[in-house]
C-alpha cells in the first residue's frame, strides 16, 4: 500500500479522551484540501466496488466521508447515529468501546430489506461500533457489502469482529 498524503498528517493526541488513550486526530487532513480529496476519492473507488445501493456514514465523522462518497457515487446516505440523536421510529444496538460502552440507533425506514449498504467510518478500533452498525442494517433486511474506514488501529484487533466482510482501510497503525 503506497504511502498517502493523510497518514503523515495525522497527529497522536495523548490522553484523550481518557488517560491511557492515545487519540488518531484526523483534523489535519479535514483541512488539508488535497489530502482530504485524496481519501475520499480512494475510498470512494473502494466502496464502488462494493456495488452498494446506499451509504451508511457512522456518527460523527462517518458522515465527514460517507456523503461525498454517496454525492460521489450517485447513491443516498443513511446516518447511525449515538443514542437519543434521531426523532424518527428506530433500532438501536449497543456495543463495546476500548474505553466503555455506547449504542447506535437507524432510523427503521433507513435500509430497505435486500439493499447492500457499505458502511463508512473515520476508525477501526475495536471493531465494538462497527459491528454494532451491521447488526442494525443486518435487522433492517439490508446486506452489508462491507466496510471503509480512513484508519485501522491493528493492535486492537477491530477487524476480528468483522470477519466475513470486506474491511478496507486506507491507513494503518
Amino acid at each position: 500500500m503506497a504511502e498517502i498524503l493523510a497518514a503523515q498528517l495525522v497527529r497522536d493526541i495523548p490522553n484523550f479522551p481518557e488517560p491511557g488513550i492515545i487519540f488518531k486526530d484526523i483534523t489535519p487532513v479535514l483541512k488539508h484540501p488535497q489530502a482530504l480529496k485524496e481519501v475520499v476519492d480512494l475510498m470512494t473507488e473502494h466502496a464502488r466496488a462494493l456495488k452498494p445501493d446506499v451509504i451508511a456514514g457512522i456518527e460523527s465523522r462517518g458522515f465527514v466521508f460517507g456523503l461525498p462518497i454517496a454525492i460521489n457515487l450517485g447513491l443516498g446516505f443513511v446516518p447511525i447515529r449515538k443514542l437519543g440523536k434521531l426523532p424518527g421510529e428506530k433500532i438501536s444496538e449497543e456495543y463495546a468501546l476500548e474505553y466503555g460502552t455506547n449504542t447506535v440507533e437507524m432510523h427503521t425506514d433507513a435500509v430497505e430489506p435486500g439493499q447492500r449498504v457499505v458502511v463508512v467510518d473515520d476508525l477501526l478500533a475495536t471493531g465494538g461500533t462497527a459491528s454494532a452498525a451491521a447488526r442494525l442494517i443486518e435487522r433492517l433486511g439490508g446486506t452489508v457489502a462491507g466496510f471503509v474506514f480512513l484508519i485501522e488501529l491493528t493492535f486492537l484487533g477491530g477487524r476480528k469482529h468483522l470477519r466475513g466482510y470486506d474491511v478496507y482501510t486506507l491507513i494503518e497503525y
